[in-house]
């Protein structure tokens, strides 16, 4: 098996804690849940840091991961975390389309337990090929070798390709841009969600801000050096209008820490 040697940032304390509730919640979703979308409503909401890192924590907890990168039209994973591909060329476009095979587009990398199916050649219109049966045929190899499949896809409201993508994964975790993303978009993305027969894990509040008291009594004395900041609400399980709401509620009361709460509803 080829290799692919990548960087991925140190995280600040806080989100490194967020992240982990992530990972802990996403294990208590049952052994049937294998493979995992995630996604957004828009473009920049932070999906695919999610992903990488949700990814990076799954495989270094001793579970055998693989990330596919599905965002074929926008992935920005190759530039942005330095894939060393050593020659490498197959990728996911290689596989759909016919001129590679399952075992030339599976990576292992320099994260132990960690393996990637990447996108190095971005594609026009890649709903067709995500349409063919050797991407589900993809799919259900991949869960038959490994405990998590960690999917990124394009945003579910800008085209199609996320929504097709959902309909053959087990559950799906939709990441909301605090304070940027509309209420009516995360409906809309729940109710596409809902079309194709996709769980709805949980919702994953991002970037939010850190200059809350609570932030500063939690996290203050990790602070220093960081710069920016990351903040995770992971609501598992929740219903619907619950999820939107707490998305939107967050900057409605004013608290705008990022101290990091899990929440749970009656409905798991």
């Amino acid at each position: 098996m080829k290799k692919i040697e990548l960087e991925l940032p140190v995280l600040p304390y806080a989100v490194e804690e967020a992240m982990n509730r992530l990972r802990i919640n996403i294990k208590f979703c049952g052994k049937n849940t294998r493979r995992i979308l995630i996604t957004s409503s828009m473009p920049n909401e932070g999906k695919s840091t999610v992903s990488m890192n949700l990814w990076k924590m799954m495989a270094e907890a001793g579970f055998k991961t693989v990330f596919v990168d599905v965002d074929l039209r926008k992935s920005v994973l190759v530039d942005r975390h330095n894939f060393q591909k050593q020659g490498a060329e197959a990728d996911l476009g290689y596989y759909l389309s016919g001129l590679s095979e399952y075992e030339d587009v599976v990576y292992e990398t320099n994260i132990e337990n960690g393996y990637i199916v990447p996108c190095f050649n971005l594609l026009e219109n890649p709903s067709a090929l995500l349409e063919d049966v050797r991407f589900k045929e993809l799919l259900d190899k991949l869960a038959e070798d490994y405990r998590y499949i960690i999917i990124d896809s394009p945003p579910l409201v800008s085209v199609a390709d996320g929504a097709l993508v959902a309909t053959m994964c087990d559950g799906a975790v939709l990441v909301v841009r605090a304070g940027e993303t509309s209420k009516s978009l995360i409906k809309q993305s729940f109710q596409q969600l809902e079309q194709v027969n996709c769980k709805l894990l949980g919702t994953i509040l991002n970037r939010v801000e850190t200059s809350g008291r609570a932030y500063k009594k939690y996290y203050g004395k990790y602070k220093k050096g960081y710069g920016y900041g990351y903040g995770y609400g992971y609501g598992y399980g929740a219903k619907k209008k619950d999820a939107a709401s707490t998305v939107n509620n967050s900057k409605k009361s004013g608290d705008k820490s990022e101290d990091v709460s899990v929440n749970k509803s009656d409905n798991k």
